[in-house]
């Protein structure tokens, strides 16, 4: 028969069961709180689709599936419920639900019930009612542009992609290069005037938009826009429009053009072959005919080796004999040129009779006669 238990060794073991109990409920506990989730949370991005998330890989380990349905109002019948189309997972595990344009619906109480069933037990998301028109968070406003309006005025203006604008409102922050915070401004259209500028600085705008009160009731705000720029000291993150012709001409022109100039120079200095691209040498044609013009002093053909025979052929072998004109005495028996022509008849009215001897025209025949 066993002994019995001292109350030291009794209060010991109840100590060591309840230790035990403590351990096992509180693991209990984890893997309930895994595997159900606090709740959901859904956003209509820019009124383009609508997410529902309720988990992540990390603190999911059942499937859960995602019913929705709307209520209509009075006048109309019931909508049916519906499961979640097309879930999102991460590495199997169902982690939300993905909407399209089609399945939302604002303006209308939209309900979503959550549930899964492991290890034999039902896992339930309680049944939330929700209205989308509250849960639209826009896209950032894009094509900022800077402009001057005055010496020390600017201009910010921008663009937004969503498709009712005037349900928007908006928040511009905007710091120097000199200042340690950012300054927040909230605008109601897609302007915002910047009063005094100081041009020794460099500044920095984001913009970002929500919607406004008479579209819905929401603090879901955009992301911030990508920034733009204005001011001296630009970096190369980026440069405001103003900016961006003072730094062309004045900087990256100037410092181009030298590079470009030392460039040529070293070219020019150091590459024969660029110089004689460049500027083209009349050719020395001593240094091809060397032997032509110091050997021979420039005797073609005895350098091109031609024999004195043909040589002497091409040389001109002819002579012609003078002809030469003098003026012959009168001999005996010849008749003077114009005597010749005795028998030409004058005209009428005048004597056929030679003219005397003083007339111009016959001393050309004076000393003139025709040889026999």
């Amino acid at each position: 028969m066993d002994s019995p238990l001292s109350p030291s060794s009794a209060r010991k073991e109840a100590g060591m069961f309840l230790t035990l109990i403590l351990l096992l409920s509180g693991r209990s506990l984890r893997a309930m709180a895994a595997q159900s989730p606090q709740g959901v949370e859904c956003i209509v991005f820019n009124d383009q689709y609508l997410t529902c998330m309720w988990g992540s890989k990390a603190t999911l380990t059942a499937n859960y599936s995602l019913y929705y349905w709307y209520i209509p109002p009075r006048s109309e019948n019931h909508m049916p419920v519906e499961e979640c189309k097309h879930y999102l997972q991460e590495e199997g595990i169902n982690t939300g639900c993905w909407f399209n344009h089609s399945e939302i619906i604002q303006f209308r109480p939209f309900y979503i019930h959550v549930n899964a069933s492991h290890g034999g037990r039902s896992l339930i998301i309680p049944t939330k009612g929700m209205k989308l028109q509250d849960l639209v968070k826009p896209a950032p406003p894009v094509n900022l542009t800077i402009q001057n309006i005055s010496n020390n005025q600017l201009q910010l203006t921008w663009d937004s992609m969503y498709l009712k604008p005037l349900c928007l409102e908006y928040a511009v922050k905007y710091k120097s290069n000199q200042d340690t915070s950012w300054t927040e401004h909230l605008v109601s259209g897609k302007i915002f005037s910047f009063p005094s500028v100081d041009y020794e600085k460099y500044y920095t705008f984001y913009v970002k938009s929500k919607i406004n009160q008479y579209c819905g009731t929401t603090q879901l705000w955009s992301e911030w826009s990508v920034p733009v720029f204005w001011g001296n000291n630009a970096t190369d993150q980026g440069t405001a429009e103003e900016q961006a012709p003072w730094f062309w001409i004045h900087v990256v022109l100037p410092i181009a053009s030298l590079m470009l100039f030392l460039v040529l120079v070293i070219l020019l200095i150091r590459m024969e072959r660029v110089w004689v691209i460049l500027m083209p040498r009349i050719p020395n044609p001593s240094k091809n005919f060397e032997e032509l013009f110091n050997t021979h002093q420039g005797n073609f053909p005895e350098w091109a080796g031609v024999s004195k025979d043909i040589v002497e052929s091409f040389k001109p072998n002819y002579s012609e004999s003078f002809c030469y004109v003098s003026e012959l005495p009168p001999k005996a028996g010849s008749t003077p040129l114009w005597e010749g022509h005795d028998k030409l008849r004058a005209p009428p009215g005048r004597s056929s009779a030679p003219a005397s001897s003083s007339s111009p025209g016959l001393s050309l025949f004076k000393n003139s006669y025709v040889g026999v």
